[in-house]
């Protein structure tokens, strides 16, 4: 009963912490460099999904397997760790990924330029501000 209630509290806390609440992350390198904006008019929208990089189903298959390791006893215990572990795997890959749109935006120095923006909140004719870091997109936001 114990590892059960470890395991729900730690995925618990591990989706809480992912949780972001419409602000935009920036990395601590940021900081430091003078970066650019392009402005432009979104022209097309296409749906695509960002794979999970890994860390998903690293941590599903973990929270899986110590689940399943409290189920069964003997042989049935080993094969309910296995099931945990890979259905966790599953279950962590599907959940670390992201819902994007790929945004065709006309700037306004006459340029076309292709980027992906996590979510879903913006739409053709919408104006929008690219933010550079480089060549790296650090942001795409509303202008």
């Amino acid at each position: 009963m114990i590892k059960l209630f470890i395991v729900i509290f730690v995925m618990g806390m591990l989706l809480a912490g992912c949780a972001s609440q419409g602000v935009t992350e920036v990395n601590p390198g940021d900081t430091a460099y003078l970066m650019r904006a392009e402005v432009g008019s979104i022209v097309a929208i296409k749906p695509v999904v960002i794979k999970d990089t890994g860390t998903g189903s690293f941590i599903g298959t973990l929270a899986g397997a110590v689940l399943g390791s409290t189920l069964g006893r003997g042989r049935g215990n080993t094969l309910a760790t296995l099931g945990g572990g890979l259905l966790g795997a599953y279950v962590g890959n599907e959940v670390g990924k992201a819902n994007a749109q790929e945004l065709s935006v006309d700037l306004d120095n006459g340029e076309h330029v292709v980027v992906i923006a996590k979510g879903d909140k913006f739409s053709v004719g919408q104006h929008v501000k690219i933010v550079l870091n480089g060549g790296r997109v650090v942001s795409v936001e509303h202008n």
